[in-house]
C-alpha cells in the first residue's frame, strides 16, 4: 500500500476537482484517481469527426458557482462563457415559433403573439419565481443539517429555515408550489398559451424520466434557473472551448495547489477497516491508503459497485436500494455541413445561438414520457438542439458547425429485455427524424455524428442508469435527505467516508456546488475552522 494520503477522491469530473482544490488550499495531501484517461468526468471536450469538438455529455453552462469561479480563479486562466441573446427558440406545430429571453420587454412581445395575459403576467411569475430561485442559491453552498447530530442539527435547521420564515404568505405558497406540484400544475395555474407553457416546461423535464404531469416535476423546472452567468441571474451560456475546458482548466489550478491526479486509475473497492474507510484499490491492484475517502460518484455506483456489502450498516443497504437513480437522456453531437434551416425562420440568426426546443406543448411532453414506458423511447422525442460553433469557431472547420442534440424521453432500461446496444441506432434515427421534421434537409448535412443512450451514458461516465443528475431530483432525494436522510451532510455510514458528487446537495448540474460543501466538512471533522468555512 502506498504512503497515506490526508484524502484520495474518486472521480475527477469538477466536483471532485474542486473538493480537492479546497482540501489542497488548506493544506491536504489529495490524490484523484478518475477510471478515464481524461479528467472532467461528463464535463469534458472530444474531438468526434477531424476537425470538429464538442462537449461529449455535459454541454451548457449557469449553475457553476461565482464562489468556485472566483476561488479556484479560473477566469485567469481562460475561463470564459458567453451569454445567449436569447434563452430558448420553440418552432412550433402550426410553422409559428416563441422566441423566450432577451429581456423582459422583449420576452413579453413575443408572449404577445400567443396571449395578450400571458405577457401581462409574465413580470409576476418571474419575481415568483426569482424568490423562491434565491432562496435555493442562498443555500447551495450550505451543508444540509444531517439529522441524527442532536443539537448541531437543531442549530443548522434552524439557521437554514430562518431565510424561509422569512418570506411572506405568498412566497411560501409559492414554494410549496414549486416542491410538490407538477410542472403542468403549477404553471397553468400561470399562463394560458400552451407554447408559453411550454417554454417555461422544458426544463421540468431536463434529465427527468416524468412527464410533466408529475408531482414534484416543477421542483426540477425551478432548479435550472437558480444559476446565473456574467452575474446575470438565470442566464446560461457557451463555455468557449467547450465544457471539457473548464474542467482542464480546473485540474491545472489543482495540481498547481498539490494536488495528485491519476487517469486510467478505476477503482475496483474501497478498503474498510472494522469501521474505517482507509484508502482504495483499484482494478490495477494497486491499494492506495488514505485518512479519508472522497466519492465523487453516484451513490449507487458507490454503494452498490464500490463497497462490500458487509460494510455498510443493513438498513443504510436497504435505503441505498430504493434510491431512485435513471434518467430518461439519450446524447447526441453531430458534425453539420451547414447551420439547419428551420421551415419556421429558415434564415441564420440568434435563434441558432440559443436553446432550440423540439417540443412545441406540454401535451407532446406527456406523450413523449408515456411512449417511452410502453415501447422503451419515444417516436417523437424531446429534442434540445445548442450550436455552439455559432459563436465559437474553435469547434468546427470555417463555414461548418457542431451541434449538441440532448434528448428525452428513452428508458433508463428498456422493455421486453431489449438492450441499448442493439437499439442505439434505431433510436438516433428517431432524434434526427424528429429535428428533419423541423428543419428540413438537416440529415443530408450530417458529416458524422455520435451516439449515447443511457446504456452508454453509464458505460462511458459511469451515470447509472444514464442518470445526469446521480439520481432523482424528487422531494424525498433533496437537501438533507440526499442520498440518504442522516447521511445528507456529505458524511458516508462509514467513518472517514465522504460524498462529493451531484448525489449530493444540491444535486446535479456543473455547479461546484458539492465539491465546496464536502470540503467544508471535512476541514471542519479535522478540526480546520478557517473563517471563510464558517
Amino acid at each position: 500500500m502506498t504512503k497515506p494520503y490526508d484524502a484520495v477522491i474518486i472521480g475527477a469530473g469538477h466536483n471532485g476537482l474542486v473538493c480537492a482544490f479546497y482540501l489542497a488550499r488548506a493544506g491536504l495531501k489529495v490524490r484523484i484517481v478518475e477510471a478515464r484517461d481524461v479528467v472532467g468526468g461528463a464535463a469534458v471536450t472530444e474531438e468526434f469527426a477531424p476537425g470538429f469538438r464538442n462537449s461529449v455529455a455535459s454541454y451548457t453552462v449557469s449553475l457553476l458557482q461565482p464562489k468556485v469561479i472566483a476561488d479556484m480563479r479560473l477566469a485567469d486562466h481562460g475561463y470564459r462563457v458567453i451569454e445567449r441573446p436569447i434563452s430558448n427558440f420553440l418552432p412550433q406545430e402550426d410553422g409559428g415559433y416563441l422566441k423566450l429571453g432577451g429581456g423582459l420587454e422583449r420576452t413579453q412581445a413575443e408572449f404577445r403573439k400567443f396571449s395578450a395575459r400571458d405577457a401581462e403576467v409574465l413580470p409576476q411569475y418571474y419575481d415568483a419565481l426569482e424568490n423562491v430561485a434565491g432562496l435555493l442559491r442562498d443555500l447551495a453552498l450550505k451543508v444540509p443539517p444531517n439529522v441524527g447530530e442532536g443539537l448541531r442539527t437543531l442549530i443548522d435547521g434552524l439557521t437554514q429555515g430562518r431565510r424561509f420564515a422569512g418570506l411572506s404568505l405568498e412566497q411560501q405558497r409559492d414554494v410549496l408550489d414549486l416542491f410538490t406540484k407538477s410542472a403542468r400544475t403549477m404553471l397553468d395555474s400561470w399562463f394560458e398559451s400552451e407554447a408559453v407553457k411550454a417554454a417555461f416546461g422544458f426544463d421540468a423535464v431536463v434529465g427527468n424520466y416524468a412527464s410533466p404531469d408529475t408531482p414534484g416535476s416543477a421542483y426540477v423546472l425551478l432548479h435550472h434557473v437558480f444559476g446565473e452567468v456574467n452575474g446575470k441571474k438565470g442566464a446560461w451560456g457557451h463555455s468557449v472551448g467547450g465544457m471539457g475546458n473548464i474542467t482542464r482548466i480546473m485540474a491545472k489550478v489543482c495540481e498547481a495547489a498539490g494536488v495528485e491526479i491519476s487517469l486510467e486509475s478505476p477503482v475496483a473497492k474501497v478498503l474498510v477497516n472494522g469501521d474505517k474507510a482507509v484508502g482504495v484499490k483499484l482494478v490495477s491492484g494497486e491499494e492506495i491508503a488514505a485518512a479519508r475517502v472522497v466519492a465523487n460518484v453516484g451513490p449507487k455506483l458507490l454503494y452498490e459497485r464500490m463497497i462490500d456489502a458487509a460494510d455498510l450498516p443493513a438498513d443504510f443497504r436497504r435505503r441505498i436500494k430504493g434510491f431512485k437513480a435513471g434518467s430518461g437522456t439519450f446524447r447526441m453531437n453531430v458534425a453539420l455541413s451547414e447551420l439547419p434551416k428551420f421551415t419556421c425562420l429558415p434564415e441564420p440568426g440568434e435563434h441558432h445561438q440559443s436553446g432550440i426546443i423540439l417540443a412545441p406543448t406540454l401535451d407532446y411532453m406527456d406523450r413523449a414520457f408515456l411512449d417511452a414506458k410502453a415501447h422503451g423511447w419515444s417516436k417523437a422525442p424531446i429534442v434540445e438542439m445548442l450550436i455552439p460553433s455559432t459563436v465559437d469557431d474553435s469547434l468546427a472547420p470555417p463555414g461548418q458547425h457542431v451541434a449538441s442534440l440532448f434528448c428525452q424521453q428513452f428508458a433508463p432500461e428498456l422493455p421486453d429485455g431489449r438492450d441499448w446496444d442493439d437499439e442505439e441506432e434505431a433510436a438516433a434515427d428517431t432524434i434526427i427524424d424528429t429535428v428533419e421534421r423541423h428543419a428540413p434537409g438537416f440529415r443530408a448535412s450530417i458529416v458524422a455524428s455520435t451516439r449515447l443512450s443511457p446504456k452508454g451514458l453509464e458505460r462511458k461516465f459511469g451515470l447509472i442508469g444514464g442518470d445526469i443528475m446521480h439520481g432523482n431530483m424528487t422531494l424525498d432525494q433533496l437537501w438533507a435527505a440526499r442520498p440518504v436522510l442522516g447521511n445528507g451532510g456529505y458524511r458516508g455510514p462509514v467513518k472517514g467516508l465522504y460524498m462529493c458528487g451531484a448525489g449530493t446537495h444540491p444535486g446535479g448540474g456543473v455547479t461546484g456546488a458539492p465539491g465546496h460543501n464536502a470540503a467544508s466538512v471535512i476541514l471542519r471533522d479535522r478540526g480546520l475552522f478557517a473563517p471563510r468555512w464558517r
